[in-house]
Order: C-alpha cells, then sequence, then structure tokens
C-alpha cells in the first residue's frame, strides 16, 4: 500500500489499478492445497464459490480503507496453467463454462451489489484460448453485462495468429475491451 501510495503520487495522471488472484484457500479447493490442479469445491453458487466471490469484495473494501481504489480485477489469474504446470503452482482450475457460470451467479452479482465501481476481467491466460474463452463467457447475456472485458497473456503468441485470436474476439465481442495483462521478456521465446 505505501509503494502505490509513492506510484500515485509520482504519476501525472491517477493509475488505474487492476487486482488478479492466484488462488482461494486450501478449505476452498477440491484439492485442499492452495496449490496444484484443484477447482473450486461445489459448483456456482453454493457457499463456496459465494464465498470466494465475498473474498474479492472484502479485498477491495480493505484496501479503499487505504484509499486504493482498483480499476478492474480478474476473475481468475490462469485458469488454465494448473494443466501445464508444476504440481506447485498455486492456482484455482476454471474452464470458461466453469468461470461463465462464477460471474453469473457469485462475481457478477457481488460485484454489482458493493459499492465499488470495479470492472470485471475474464480469461487471463493465454491468448490462445480466444476466440473459445470469450464466445463461452460472453455468449452468455446475463455475464456479458458483468464483464468489461478480456484479459490476455502473451507467452503463447507465437502459437496463435492474432488475427485467430484477438481479431476474432474482437469481431465478436466489440464491446468488450481486449487487454494485455501479463507478459514479461526472455520467457518461452516463441514470438
Amino acid at each position: 500500500i505505501p509503494l502505490l501510495h509513492r506510484a500515485s503520487a509520482m504519476s501525472r495522471r491517477p493509475l488505474s489499478l487492476y487486482a488478479s488472484p492466484w488462488t482461494a484457500p486450501a478449505w476452498m479447493k477440491s484439492n485442499g492445497d492452495i496449490r496444484g490442479k484443484g477447482t473450486l469445491k461445489g459448483q456456482a453458487g453454493d457457499k463456496y464459490h459465494k464465498t470466494w466471490a465475498n473474498y474479492f469484495i472484502k479485498f477491495l473494501d480493505e484496501y479503499a480503507k487505504h484509499n486504493v481504489t482498483f480499476w478492474a480485477v480478474t476473475a481468475q489469474n490462469e485458469p488454465l496453467a494448473a494443466l501445464l504446470t508444476p504440481p506447485e503452482f498455486p492456482t484455482i482450475v476454471f474452464t470458461a463454462a466453469q468461470q461463465r457460470d462464477f460471474v453469473v451467479r457469485d462475481l457478477g452479482p457481488a460485484l454489482a451489489r458493493s459499492p465499488h465501481r470495479t470492472r470485471l476481467i475474464i480469461l487471463d491466460d493465454q491468448r490462445i484460448h480466444l476466440p473459445h474463452w470469450a464466445e463461452a463467457v460472453l455468449g452468455n447475456a446475463t455475464a456479458a453485462r458483468y464483464v468489461a472485458g478480456v484479459g490476455v497473456h502473451w507467452y503463447l503468441d507465437g502459437v496463435v495468429p492474432a488475427g485467430c485470436s484477438l481479431a476474432a474476439t474482437h469481431a465478436l465481442f466489440p464491446r468488450h475491451f481486449l487487454l494485455y495483462t501479463e507478459a514479461c521478456s526472455g520467457f518461452l521465446t516463441l514470438r
């Protein structure tokens, strides 16, 4: 929080911060561990999903107490990465349909009811999952109302052309932004 305050004070314009969760607490996950291929226990609309959605609101509430607001949150960082990464990777696995249902029944309504004007970003994973992921989530009218945009990572960009992923997604859902939410140099230099 002190670093965010310093960065904000040094900026010529307001910062647009977004937050992205890595994992839920172990007791909420199917594998009982913050690491690995666990999903949220149960299904969208149940106590685990509602509690996880409320974690987002509590996070925003606590930062707001320190005068830090977030422009957006992502529903999950790399929801499919655990399928490809070592077992110690902390994550929650979501399919596109599971993320859609979580947005429709839990996270979208929780954000809408909250005092925060924080936007919601879906996917937050490799663009290789587009346009399928966007079709599964944004193809649902209720989910589409809650979602502002699609977050993508660049690590596998060399595998799928931008026209097949980004352009196709934009053509299908022009009212939802596409934003690179994660990238680093020197990792998987397939670009």
